[in-house]
C-alpha cells in the first residue's frame, strides 16, 4: 500500500512518518522545498520530542520520501493549514488546493481522508469538487474526515493511542477510513457520518476554549481583588466535582484560538456564548500586554529611566516552537510598539525570528529590570527568583 500525506507540518509529518513506521510507503508533500530537502535527508524542520528519530529511520529505509508533488497511490490525506480571514470565516483555500492537487492521481479504490480542521460540508464541498472534475469516480472511490486531536509535545504517543473519530460521505468510506486507521492505531476508531466528525472537532476546541476562558476572567477578577488566583484555583479543585485549568496570557495555537471561530462566522445568533469565549481569551491578551505598559511606566516615574524588560517566552505553549496564533507574540509586539522600555525577547526553543532579536535567558533575566513571564517553558522554571526585580508572571511560574 502507498499513501501520499499532503502537508508536512506539525501534523502531516508526525503522522506520514508513524504511518511509514507501520509499512506503508509513504510520499510528503510540501510547497516549501526547503521542508522537502530536509526531510529528504533524515531530518525535521519542526520541534516535536522523539520525532527526528523517527522521521531518520523511516527515510533511512525508503518508507518515506518528500516531493513537491504528489503521485498516484492508493490514500491521499489533506494535512493543511486552515486559518481564519480577516472577518473570521474560515480559510479552506489549503484545503481545496491540495484537494486539486490530487484529483488527477485518484482511481477506482482511491481512499481520500482530510484530517485538517474545517468548517462543517468541508468535506462534502471537496467531494463535490473531486466528481464535478472526475465524474467517472462517483461513488468509485472512498471519502472520509478524520480530524487530529494530539497535543503538540506528546504528538507520536497519541497518534497512536488516542480515540479517534471518522466520519464517511457514505457506510462504506467510513469502513475503508476505519481499515487504514487500525494500521496504525491502537486507540478506538468511533464510526459517524462527515459532517458529525467535522463538527465534533470544532466541539472539542470550543469547549477547551470555553474551560481557558474561565480560568482567564477569573485571573483578572481576582486581580482587581488582590487574590492569589494560583492559590485559589489550587483550593478550588479540591472540591471532588471543580477541575478549574490554569490561566495564561491568552489562547494561541492553531487549533482552539482559531476553530470556535468557524462556528461562529457560520452560525452567528446561535453560537453567542463560543464568541464571547473567544473574545474574553482574545482579550486576555491585550489585558497582559497593558499590565506590562502600566508597569514601564510606573517603573520610569519611579526611577527616572526607562526599564529593561525581558519577555520571556513567544510559543504559544509551553515546550514548542509552533508561534501560531500565539499570545505571548501578540502581547511582545504591542509591548515593543508602545512601551517606553528597552525590551529582551526570549524564545528558548527558536535560534532566530525575523522580527525580534532573541536575547539568552539568563543574560535577558539579569540585565532586566522587569521580567514578564509569557509561557511556562521549562526551561524557565530552573531560574533562581531575584526579588530585586518586577516580576509580572502570567502563566505560573512561580507556582507550584
Amino acid at each position: 500500500m502507498k499513501a501520499v500525506f499532503m502537508g508536512l507540518g506539525y501534523i502531516g509529518l508526525p503522522t506520514a512518518a508513524v504511518v511509514a513506521s507501520n509499512g506503508i510507503d509513504v510520499l510528503g508533500v510540501d510547497t516549501n522545498l526547503l521542508v522537502v530537502d530536509t526531510i529528504n535527508d533524515g531530518k525535521i524542520h519542526i520541534v516535536e520530542p522523539n520525532l527526528a528519530a523517527v522521521v531518520s529511520k523511516v527515510v533511512c529505509s525508503g518508507k518515506l520520501r518528500a516531493s513537491t508533488v504528489p503521485e498516484e497511490a492508493d490514500a491521499f490525506f489533506i494535512v493543511v493549514p486552515t486559518p481564519f480571514k480577516v472577518n473570521h470565516r474560515a480559510d479552506i483555500s489549503f484545503v481545496e488546493s491540495a484537494t486539486k492537487a490530487v484529483i488527477p492521481y485518484l482511481k477506482e479504490g482511491s481512499l481520500f481522508v482530510i484530517e485538517s480542521t474545517s468548517p462543517v460540508r468541508t468535506t462534502e464541498r471537496m467531494a463535490n469538487l473531486i466528481f464535478k472534475t472526475r465524474p467517472e469516480l462517483k461513488d468509485k472511490i472512498y471519502i472520509a474526515y478524520c480530524p487530529e486531536r494530539v497535543l503538540p509535545g506528546n504528538v507520536l504517543y497519541e497518534l497512536v493511542h488516542n480515540d479517534r473519530v471518522i466520519g464517511g460521505i457514505n457506510r462504506e468510506s467510513t469502513l475503508k477510513a476505519m481499515e487504514f486507521y487500525n494500521i496504525f492505531t491502537k486507540g478506538e476508531l468511533h464510526p459517524t457520518n462527515d459532517r458529525t466528525a467535522e463538527m465534533c472537532k470544532l466541539t472539542e476546541n470550543s469547549s477547551r476554549d470555553a474551560q481557558i476562558a474561565f480560568a482567564n476572567e477569573l485571573s483578572m477578577i481576582c486581580d482587581k481583588m488582590d487574590v492569589n488566583v494560583w492559590e485559589l484555583i489550587r483550593l478550588a479543585n479540591r472540591h471532588p466535582r471543580v477541575n478549574i485549568l490554569k490561566p495564561g496570557c491568552g489562547v494561541g495555537g492553531h487549533c482552539i484560538a482559531v476553530d470556535p471561530w468557524f462556528i461562529v462566522s457560520d452560525y452567528p445568533e446561535q453560537a453567542m456564548l463560543i464568541k464571547r469565549v473567544r473574545e474574553t481569551n482574545d482579550y486576555k491578551s491585550d489585558w497582559c500586554a497593558n499590565k506590562v505598559i502600566e508597569s514601564c511606566n510606573q517603573f520610569e516615574k519611579f526611577h527616572q529611566r526607562e526599564p529593561v524588560v525581558a519577555c520571556m517566552g513567544l510559543a504559544f505553549k509551553p515546550n514548542i516552537d509552533d508561534l501560531r496564533e500565539s499570545p505571548a507574540k501578540y502581547i511582545t509586539s504591542r509591548v515593543i510598539s508602545e512601551a517606553r522600555a528597552e525590551i529582551l525577547v526570549v524564545e528558548p526553543n527558536i535560534s532566530a525570528h525575523v522580527s525580534f532579536n532573541l536575547a539568552k535567558m539568563e543574560e535577558a533575566y539579569k540585565r532586566a529590570d522587569i521580567i514578564v513571564w509569557l509561557v511556562k517553558h521549562d526551561a524557565f522554571l530552573d531560574i533562581q527568583a531575584d526579588v530585586s526585580k518586577i516580576e509580572l508572571d502570567f502563566c505560573g511560574i512561580r507556582t507550584n
